[in-house]
């Protein structure tokens, strides 16, 4: 029988996995344990299903890569015969034909304990009911003596319900002294309140410690921004690890009258406007690391977007990495000439000019026995955007550069997304960024950047392109005013349709110009087939037009505004259940 102890070290390994690299991951599991052990610590803990990377998504559902995960699972147990720390590790596993997302405690060369997520997410981005089988309520694991509880993720998420089950209330009435909770919950703004919001709800119903350790890096769309952190029983933050970085560090417990403590780091967190770049950058860095692009190209136009883009290229993978392309016709500013040429200047990036008159006039050539007798319209101005987009997958295809797309979220979900690439290209870091906020972006680079930012420090984008009124930027040979209200306008009412999904007679209730919104509303819903082929972006949003926003692009529906009808529940006559049966 193990003896009772008074001291408990206990690493947090907040790293960075990669989907399907389950040597790798094993590998920096096992420098995590080398560093623990270092530390002298009794426990090494990982996130979430942190072998196989999160989210596998249907990766998950080969047979291979569930062997492969059980092979590295019990590679790394052997190795825990040294006597050094256990390991708590997120993991796959198969058991009896099914699937589990599981955490494996691996000690003494054994996996010494299985538990298995039981409240399964199915929102959202995520999609674990489809996968994976809903485990048992099961209590502790001893681990050295103390009695571990390991509610996984969303076992701690939500409150009892039919489809959700107390795991916490469990381990705390079955012997529970520590908490440990691993996490792969993406960032999203304001996020952080959340999460501690949660865990404090569960640390009150316990009176147990918990340890709150959520992965680190960009996986496709998603970014996992770390900022672990560790309550004591009376609610006190004990640490507080960094936000957007990987970090080990082992927190020393001592058990007391009143159960175990710790203090730790506690290190600031961003938050708002510095959080959502530390995102941009943190996500686009990852998806060309992971994916193995030799760097990165994006067409420079003189405007905010791909400015900010370009900022977030150079802060992610360095000036030298970043290849910035201008590619003028002849409605193309002066100005907007110079802003591009200072900009490549400010960031140190590679930086050419491709006139594309003679393409775009070719393709009119072409076309100009077919379209004979037409007006010219919107037709001619796609053909620039569409030539510019050809030439830089071209340097692309050539280089093997990804090519950086740079539309905001306000004018994708409107439809306006056609220039310099806006929608051609393998990622956009700014794709779930309002215009209002490209701005802000803007103006705070040139005021501060992440410690982990691979750029220059000061004024990066130069103030001409940040000041500049953004009404000449869709359409080089017209203003969007015609079409579109003022960004700050266009902003609130998106916002209220895209995040709250509003009626639109509340939207108007709130005092917006009721044909202004039914314009906006209309163009949302004729752009739904465009937003389906952009780009991969960075989701920063609680919800974006990636994969928690499914609308069909034939839709015949439409708000009209008017007040929704209230039910009329007399109708109703009766209601089918399990105990009845109206014949």
């Amino acid at each position: 029988m193990t003896e009772r102890t008074d001291k408990f070290a206990i690493t947090l390994a907040q790293l960075n996995p990669t989907v399907g690299d389950v040597e790798g991951n094993a590998a920096k599991a096992r420098a995590a344990r080398t560093r623990a052990a270092a530390d002298g610590a009794d426990l090494v803990v990982f996130p979430e299903l942190f072998l196989a990377g999160y989210p596998p998504e249907d990766l998950v559902l080969k047979p291979a890569f569930q062997a492969a995960c059980r092979a590295a699972v019990e590679a790394l147990a052997r190795e825990t015969a040294d006597g050094g720390p256990a390991m708590l590790i997120g993991t796959p596993w198969v058991e009896e034909g099914k699937l589990y997302n599981a955490c494996a405690l691996l000690d003494g060369g054994r996996i010494a304990s299985l538990r298995f997520k039981a409240n399964l997410p199915n929102y959202g981005v995520f999609d674990e009911k489809r996968v994976f089988t809903r485990g048992p309520v099961s209590g502790p694991m001893t681990v050295k003596g103390v009695r571990v509880g390991v509610p996984i993720c969303e076992d701690i998420w939500l409150d009892e319900s039919e489809d959700y089950e107390n795991i916490v209330e469990c381990l705390a009435e079955t012997g529970a002294e520590i908490l440990v909770v691993p996490n792969g919950s993406p960032y999203a703004r304001d996020k952080n309140d959340v999460r501690l919001s949660v865990a404090v709800a569960r640390v009150t119903e316990s009176g147990l410690p918990l340890i709150y350790l959520n992965e680190v890096g960009g996986q496709d769309e998603l970014v996992f921004d770390g900022a672990s952190f560790v309550l004591n029983a009376d609610l006190s933050v004990a640490a507080q690890l960094p936000a957007f970085a990987e970090d080990i560090t082992t927190l020393r417990w001592t058990r007391g009258d009143d159960g175990w403590r710790c203090s730790g780091p506690v290190t600031p967190v961003p938050e708002g406007d510095n959080a959502d770049y530390e995102a941009c950058v943190l996500g686009l860095r990852d998806y060309v690391h992971k994916n193995g692009f030799p760097g990165v190209l994006l067409g420079i136009s003189g405007g905010i977007d791909s400015a900010l883009c370009a900022a977030i290229a150079v802060d992610a993978l360095g000036s030298e990495q970043v290849r910035g392309v201008m590619l003028p016709y002849r409605f193309t500013a002066q100005a907007s000439l110079d802003d591009a040429a200072k900009l490549a200047s400010h960031l140190g990036i590679r930086y050419e000019g491709l006139p594309i008159a003679k393409a775009v006039e070719g393709f009119e050539a072409i076309l100009s026995d077919l379209f004979a007798g037409l007006p010219r319209d919107v037709t001619e101005e796609n053909l620039q955007a569409r030539t510019r987009g050809t030439l830089l997958m071209a340097i692309s295809n050539k280089t093997g550069a990804m090519l950086v797309t740079t539309g905001n979220k306000s004018e994708m979900s409107v439809g306006y997304a056609t220039l310099y690439g806006d929608m051609n290209g393998g990622f956009n870091p700014i794709k779930d960024i309002y215009k209002t906020e490209v701005f802000r972006l803007a103006a705070l680079r040139n005021t501060w950047k992440p410690e982990a930012a691979l750029g220059p420090s000061g004024e990066v984008i130069p103030p001409d392109i940040i000041s500049r009124p953004p009404s000449a930027e869709l359409r080089e040979d017209q203003t969007d005013q015609d079409s579109l209200p003022p960004y700050d306008v266009l902003d609130a009412i998106l916002e209220r349709l895209i995040e709250r999904e509003e009626p639109l007679a509340t939207i108007v209730a709130a005092g917006f110009d009721r044909e202004t919104v039914a314009r906006i509303d209309r163009l949302v819903n004729l752009a739904e087939y465009k937003r389906r082929q952009a780009a991969p972006g960075v989701k920063v949003t609680s919800r974006n037009f990636g994969r928690d926003r499914r609308y069909p692009i034939t839709n015949r529906f439409r708000d009209f505004g008017k007040p929704p009808a209230e039910p009329d529940q007399t109708l109703i006559a009766g209601r089918g259940s399990v105990q009845a049966f109206d014949g």
